[in-house]
Parts: C-alpha cells; sequence; structure tokens
C-alpha cells in the first residue's frame, strides 16, 4: 500500500484544507466551551457483526426534523447551540452551501479513534459537501483512494477547516488512526446536510 505526507496545496480532487480557518485564541476557547457543555454520547455500534460502544465520544446536533445514523446506531438528536449556529451560518455564507446537522467527535486521546469510512448514506445525497473543523490536538487523518488503495496522511492542525465535496466520499475513504503517545484531546466539528425525509 502506498502512503504519503499531503501538501495541503496538492491534496486529491475533492479535499481543500486551510489550515488556520479560526485563530488560535479562539480555537482553544471554542474546544473547551464545547468540552464542558456538549451532551457527550458513546453510542454503540455493530461492525463486522460485533456490537460494542465507538472509540470516542460524539454528540449529533441538527435542525429539529432531522435524523442520523450510522452502522445501525441512531444518534440522539441535540439542538443547535447559539455558538456553534453562528459558525453554521458562518460556513454556509462563504461555501453558499446549506447545512442542518453537526456531527461532533470528541477524541479524549490518542487511542481514541474513527475506522476506514466514506460519508455516502444515502440520505447525504449525490456528492454531498462535508466540512470539518479541528480543535485541540493535531491528529492525521488518512485519505485511502478505493481503486488503488494509495493512502495520504494529512495532518490536521486546531482551528484548520478541511472541505470534502464533488466525489470525495464516492473515491475516498478516511479514518483517525490510533496515536498511542498522544495523550492530549481533540474535539471536530463536522458539517453536512442531511435530506430531510418525505412527509
Amino acid at each position: 500500500m502506498q502512503r504519503q505526507k499531503a501538501n495541503p496545496h496538492m491534496l486529491p480532487n475533492g479535499f481543500s484544507y486551510q489550515r488556520r480557518a479560526l485563530s488560535a485564541q479562539k480555537s482553544l476557547d471554542l474546544f473547551y466551551h464545547l468540552q464542558q457543555n456538549l451532551n457527550w454520547q458513546q453510542p454503540n455500534t455493530t461492525v463486522y457483526g460485533r456490537t460494542g460502544p465507538i472509540p470516542r465520544l460524539q454528540c449529533f446536533i441538527s435542525d429539529n426534523d432531522i435524523e442520523y445514523g450510522y452502522s445501525h446506531s441512531k444518534l440522539v438528536v441535540e439542538p443547535w447551540p447559539t455558538i456553534l449556529l453562528a459558525l453554521r451560518k458562518r460556513l454556509e455564507a462563504h461555501l453558499q452551501q446549506p447545512f442542518n446537522s453537526l456531527l461532533v467527535n470528541y477524541y479524549r486521546d490518542g487511542n481514541d479513534t474513527m475506522g476506514w469510512h466514506s460519508d455516502d448514506e444515502i440520505e447525504l445525497g449525490f456528492q454531498p459537501t462535508i466540512v470539518c473543523i479541528s480543535l485541540g490536538a493535531e491528529r492525521v487523518l488518512k485519505l485511502k483512494h478505493k481503486a488503488t488503495n494509495k493512502v495520504t496522511d494529512l495532518l490536521l492542525h486546531s482551528g484548520s477547516c478541511l472541505v470534502m465535496h464533488a466525489d470525495s466520499q464516492r473515491d475516498y475513504q478516511h479514518a483517525i488512526a490510533k496515536q498511542t503517545t498522544l495523550l492530549h484531546p481533540r474535539i471536530s466539528l463536522t458539517f453536512r446536510y442531511i435530506l430531510p425525509k418525505p412527509s
């Protein structure tokens, strides 16, 4: 399997990365606010027939009519905190893209992970745009091309913004692997648009 470190200016098609979307102080303030105030959950999930708690904490925030789940697990919906609703509106204006939900992942240290997956659930629609804001410890996001198995490593900095769009979910999987020597936590905010269920 080929591996390479990503130059943020030379990412695969469908990915764009801005290292300093938020200032260092704003990133730190937002990290501690969310760490202390969100209703963190640790749902069970089923992978390859085995059921157990996910290796991280989560909070799912969305508009009232939106539901979301994966791997046979439906997430409990939380209302939008004012500070995250303001961030959503800034992203919508900047990207000219609506968002109605937010999955927040809390990696308590380097032992918390996210397995290989694509955000390609049918309720995300065709060519979804997903925006990831990183706060706290730096973690490596791995991008794997589905056809070639080529893996690209992208270091996500605190305050950075990664946009995944176009055919990124069709062509790639992504993951957050273990970094066992890392003692510090990270929070990721992944904004997305989920198609409302027909009434």
